[in-house]
């Protein structure tokens, strides 16, 4: 693998196929931590609760996840990627059972917070792979294509789980879960090879664990880190939370309806890295590209929110609220910008030293997942006090204070 990094020419055919064995699992986190989004309304009366108090719940997945980056980030630089992978993904079967047989909210509670720590290194994994093996420039592309493949799961949790859903019970969404984890857990153990990463001087793991955190703070991450904050949280919170009860509640679409336009909008997210990527090849303006998308986002969430019951768009079609057609057109805009995370990633790696390449890809981890945890928690009592229009607005706001925050932070690496 030195060597392909070395030469920066293609990479080999096993290098591939290792990428994206572990790139499924990364699939797999994504559809689990977006089933909810689609079942909330048959989940929260089965547990005995309100949809906002599922929400609650599911926010703990985010907080697990995020905290286990520091120890997933250590354990990467110490063992196999292998070992790593295939402990989480025990991890992720124990947790889908769980989720599966919940009785009440604090089954479901535990249930999430097993999910969260087990599927919290399933990004990392391929990453760190590639961040060892492939050059630079094919890190950049790469690091698209696992998130776009990674993507693909919450294509399963949109049409796919809808029809699970109505048919079976969202139990069974679970119990899908679980079996895709044996079968990607499997062909972990078959392809990916048992190499432990070069051996170096030993520090203690918490000493790893404060250098990550110190990275995260540090001047030359501080504006990387404050966009990942709202980056991830933003398209997760809407896909695997919001999105659903905004076209079936506020545009009152069928559970079948609303998974296929989240189907759609998963497809744009799928595409819209490998696009992102051929941007950022030719204009090569990584910090604008960065910035012009976030700032895209942040107005398509306020367009959505004027689209509403009330809204601003609404009344000045003298409608009741605009069409579904409205949303389907700014969902699609939404998944094709919301494609920066391997911008952030490729910019991170650029603007730390080799050695703490790692720890800083750790970083910004945490904070795309520690921000979708806080941006989960902080609409929840929006929704039910003011409503989903304004959760709309809450989340496209966020986005553009903390993109402008960025461009500050890093206006002395232009």
């Amino acid at each position: 693998m030195s060597e392909t990094k070395e030469n920066g020419t293609g990479i080999g055919f096993h290098l591939v196929l290792t990428l994206v064995v572990l790139a499924c699992g990364h699939m797999l986190s994504n559809l689990v931590r977006t089933l909810p989004a689609i079942a909330v309304d048959v989940i929260a009366p089965d547990l005995g609760a309100t949809a906002h108090e599922v929400a609650s719940l599911t926010a703990a997945y985010h907080f697990s996840f995020a905290i286990c980056q520091l120890p997933i980030g250590a354990a990467l630089d110490r063992f196999s990627v292998r070992s790593v992978s295939l402990t989480l993904f025990g991890g992720t079967i124990v947790g889908s059972i769980l989720a599966a047989i919940s009785t009440g909210p604090l089954s479901f509670l535990i249930a999430q917070l097993v999910l969260g720590m087990a599927t919290s290194g399933m990004l990392m994994c391929p990453m760190a792979l590639a961040a060892r093996a492939l050059s630079p420039v094919q890190f950049g592309l790469w690091s698209g294509i696992i998130l776009s493949l990674g993507n693909m799961g919450m294509l399963l949790s949109a049409s796919p789980l809808a029809w699970v859903v109505d048919g079976f019970g969202w139990r069974a969404g679970f119990w899908v879960a679980m079996f895709l984890g044996f079968l990607i857990a499997a062909a972990v153990f078959a392809y990916v090879p048992n190499e432990r990463p070069p051996q170096t001087k030993k520090r203690p793991l918490l000493h790893e664990m404060v250098e990550v955190v110190r990275l995260a703070l540090s001047p030359t991450l501080r504006g990387l880190v404050i966009l990942s904050l709202t980056s991830t949280a933003v398209m997760l919170v809407l896909r695997g939370l919001w999105g659903g009860p905004w076209l079936m509640d506020v545009k009152g679409l069928s559970r079948l309806d609303a998974g296929n336009i989240l189907f759609v909008f998963t497809l744009a997210m799928i595409i819209g890295p490998f696009l992102i990527g051929l941007a950022d090849s030719r204009l090569k303006r990584r910090r604008a590209l960065i910035a012009g998308t976030h700032f895209g986002v942040g107005a398509g969430f306020l367009l959505m929110a004027a689209g509403g019951p009330g809204g601003i768009m609404s009344l000045l079609f003298a409608v009741r609220q605009m069409p579904t057609s409205y949303d389907v057109v700014l969902l699609i805009v939404l998944g094709l910008l919301m494609s920066a995370p391997p911008l952030i990633y490729a910019m991170t790696r650029q603007a730390v030293a080799a050695e703490n390449t790692g720890k800083a890809l750790s970083a910004i981890n945490l904070a795309f997942f520690l921000g979708t945890a806080m941006m989960q928690s902080a609409t929840d009592p929006i929704a039910g006090r003011w409503g989903l229009s304004a959760v709309m607005l809450f989340m496209g706001g966020s986005v553009l204070v903390a993109t402008l925050a960025f461009l500050w932070f890093t206006r002395a690496a232009r």
